[in-house]
């Protein structure tokens, strides 16, 4: 029993039913049905599936199930056709179908408007490919073309005015959260196994909690950025949104660099060793109170409880205990400041785009006051901010002296319906537990653990000490073996 804990944890125990799509569009499909991208990857390998077959099934899937779920904006079907033929053999995830998220995933060449009308009217699209697109394509993955976004990936819910409102496959009236909504659904669906996503106040971790997946925001300066330069505000992380913790340890090993302005400390082996290695005795805290005063659902708290109890079995030692300073109003305050001045540097930067600045008129009413609020914070007073940002990251910072691992729910409440985000509902709870630590910027991952009876995944927020991406992953993995998700389908492919 957890210290301080009596709440249970009630799961659903029906185990998901093969999906009748694979068999609807021919049996290779069930391929990218049953699994993920390191085991499609050694299919290629061994010569036992080309890489065109996968390609052309991700395509007739996507064809088949985006009306549906409005998750990718951007096709590049011919391009992915004509990279199959030549993908190098030697990257990790050679072959595998992938998805670039509409913000920051840019290509020379292809279309990039993160749900902005005018760049959409413009057409614009990059010159070069960013970064992190490039590593991407280093690992061997094939994009097939970018997933819906809200607009400037500035709200928890993907509902652009621009591309319409991108649906959760688990219930279809419901949001599969921000920003990375429409990576989330699209991988939930089985169109793709990983899809690109970022997260700068828990983009990468909120959808994939919702839609039943898996994702890791890494440490900060752990990954390739998307820019050749990095903002020196530094919440934001590159990453992806996967069904399994050994293709999000496969991915990141493949797109970590060193960081010339925020080097994360190096890891003593890559994070696929982590898989399957023993957890070890870690002092783990579990806090189930929302950092920022909302109302936490009961299945999201039990969800977390039944993973220190699990933890427990491991030979963890388990307690309520979390740092205070996580929840301090000073700490959310600097970081919605800090957000803001980030998007306004960001809207400032595309007048030399597009030969003009952004005005009101070309911005959804959100984004546009966002930008405003950013723009009225002085240089001086960014300066501050920052530096308070890293006090507090730093004082936050000392509970992991004393524990080794903190588990929260990833949010407070399951997917909302769609509209309600817009209307002001509770919007706070999507991000209640997730942005501290795009202030402290430690990695933090989500695992989908949580499976009550109302259908509505609930995921598990799991933080490790700055740079300690291997605790997560050894962990995510034994959870994973100990309470398996992969044979678990939304309604949408049932």
């Amino acid at each position: 029993m957890i210290r301080g804990f009596t709440l249970g944890s009630p799961r659903d125990a029906s185990a998901g039913r093969r999906s009748a799509l694979g068999n609807e569009l021919g049996g290779a499909l069930s391929l990218l049905d049953d699994n993920d991208a390191t085991g499609l990857a050694a299919l290629v390998r061994s010569g036992e599936v080309h890489a065109s077959e996968l390609v052309a099934d991700a395509i007739a899937r996507a064809e088949r199930l985006n009306p549906q779920l409005n998750a990718i904006v951007h096709t590049q079907y011919s391009r992915a056709e004509s990279d199959a033929l030549s993908v190098a053999a030697s990257g990790p995830f050679a072959g595998v179908p992938f998805l670039l998220k509409d913000y920051k995933g840019r290509e020379a060449g292809e279309p990039y408007h993160m749900g902005v009308r005018v760049l959409r009217d413009l057409d614009y699209r990059p010159r070069t490919d960013s970064p992190l697109a490039l590593a991407f394509r280093r690992a061997g993955l094939i994009p097939i073309g970018r997933t819906n976004v809200p607009q400037m990936a500035l709200m928890g819910t993907t509902e652009p005015e621009l591309y319409g409102s991108t649906h959760n496959p688990w219930d279809l009236t419901r949001t599969p959260g921000g920003s990375s909504g429409g990576s989330a659904a699209a991988v939930a669906a089985r169109i793709v196994p990983i899809a690109h996503a970022n997260d700068i106040s828990g983009s990468i971790r909120i959808p994939a909690a919702l839609c039943g997946l898996v994702g890791l925001k890494p440490t900060r300066g752990r990954v390739t950025s998307s820019t050749v330069s990095d903002r020196p505000v530094g919440m934001n992380a590159e990453g992806v949104i996967t069904r399994s913790v050994r293709d999000t340890a496969g991915v990141l090993d493949a797109i970590s660099w060193t960081s010339p302005w925020w080097p994360a400390p190096p890891l003593a082996r890559p994070l696929v060793r982590e898989v399957g290695a023993p957890v070890g005795a870690l002092r783990v805290g579990v806090w189930t109170e929302a950092f920022n005063g909302s109302f936490v659902d009961e299945s999201s708290a039990a969800s977390a409880v039944s993973c220190g109890q699990l933890l427990e079995g491991m030979g963890c030692y388990v307690e309520v205990a979390a740092s205070p300073v996580l929840s301090s109003s000073e700490l959310w305050d600097v970081a919605k400041s800090a957000m803001a001045a980030t998007a306004a540097s960001e809207a400032d930067e595309w007048t030399a785009r597009i030969g003009r600045p952004f005005v009101a008129d070309d911005l959804e009413a959100r984004s546009w006051d966002m930008i405003e609020a950013g723009r009225a914070i002085s240089g001086p007073a960014l300066l501050r901010i920052i530096e308070r940002m890293q006090e507090l990251a730093a004082e936050a910072l000392g509970w992991w002296t004393a524990y080794d691992l903190l588990v929260t729910p990833t949010t407070a409440a399951p997917a909302s319906l769609l509209g309600e985000y817009l209307r002001g509902y509770e919007s706070g709870r999507g991000s209640a537990f997730t942005r501290p630590f795009n202030v402290t910027g430690q990695p933090a991952m989500t695992v989908p653990l949580g499976w009550p009876a109302d259908g509505l995944p609930r995921g598990v927020q799991l933080i490790a000490g700055y740079g300690r991406e291997d605790v997560l992953i050894r962990v995510a993995a034994a959870l994973e073996a100990a309470e398996p998700w992969s044979h678990r389908r939304p309604p949408l492919l049932t």
